[in-house]
């Protein structure tokens, strides 16, 4: 056995579905996935703090490097760090250390994303405010360092939320870095309706057999229903979902494309944030 980089990394976005498919993934002959989902090794810029806590990083090249080292010479190794899409890092230290490395990015429809992470960082007490609107009207206090919970006093980043939405910008840090044909783009409500699909398309980018069995395995199944309440989508009228879809949509084509969409998608999430009059629900304590 010998020490080895991944071949392919799944950058994000969180709460998109990367945990189902990295699972599907690891049930492939061909591929090996690193027992660590998430090493986070490339994002330099981003505090380890916020490791899963089930999970622990590696702390040298060496200890990231021997996450792979049972992967055999026929297999696809992979890793699924998905703050590698915000990291402003990550894409420039891949694309020197794995050249020919592919990527893959689940995009998700922005409100509903930035709802679900919200929804995760009141659940795990990094978030105290539970009014989604007005944490977002805190961010430009919070960006300068003021109303900020104690656990994230040195990283308030982690509360803009309308940073963390910027599709745009952070899938064109890796289309800067590596070519259109390395960057698999992928929506994360086609993951969720149809995942066996989307997954054989994932296993022909990365050029191993589509063909065998893969068991599915549903993208945050009580994160979706409760994202979907939270975003009002299952009362919402089907051309605004729609239209809302359609910003991910538009993004990843621009970017397959090589040429930016007339609208960032960024503004769009904004506007979805605000539509509807609705604000996100309080969220018990346990």
């Amino acid at each position: 056995m010998t020490d080895r980089l991944p071949d392919f990394f799944i950058v994000g976005q969180p709460k998109s579905g990367t945990t189902a498919l990295y699972e599907m993934l690891r049930q492939h002959p061909e591929i090996y996935m690193s027992r660590v989902k998430e090493p986070r090794f490339f994002a330099s810029d981003l505090p380890s703090s916020f490791q899963r806590h089930s999970e622990v990083p590696p702390l040298t090249y060496e200890d990231y490097l021997a996450l792979f080292r049972d992967a055999g010479a026929d297999q696809r190794a992979g890793e699924a760090s998905t703050a590698y899409i915000w990291s402003h890092t990550a894409a420039g230290l891949i694309a020197k250390a794995r050249p020919d490395a592919r990527l893959i990015a689940i995009l998700r429809e922005p409100a509903s994303f930035v709802r679900s992470m919200h929804l995760q960082l009141l659940q795990i007490r990094i978030e105290k405010q539970a009014d989604l609107r007005k944490a977002v009207a805190l961010e430009d206090s919070r960006r300068e360092g003021r109303e900020l919970p104690s656990t994230v006093a040195r990283w308030p980043q982690v509360l803009l939320y309308a940073e963390r939405a910027q599709y745009l910008e952070q899938l064109r840090r890796y289309r800067a870095a590596f070519p259109a044909e390395q960057l698999l783009v992928l929506i994360y409500d086609d993951f969720r309706d149809d995942n066996q699909a989307v997954v054989r398309s994932v296993l022909r980018f990365l050029d191993v057999d589509d063909t065998v069995a893969i068991e599915p395995t549903q993208a945050n199944p009580w994160h979706t229903r409760q994202s979907r309440e939270e975003d009002g989508e299952d009362s919402a009228p089907q051309q605004a979902v729609a239209q809302r879809r359609l910003l991910v949509r538009t993004a990843a084509n621009g970017l397959r494309r090589a040429a930016a969409p007339r609208r960032e998608l960024h503004a769009g999430a904004a506007q979805a944030l605000q539509a509807g009059g609705r604000s996100a629900r309080r969220v018990p304590r346990s």
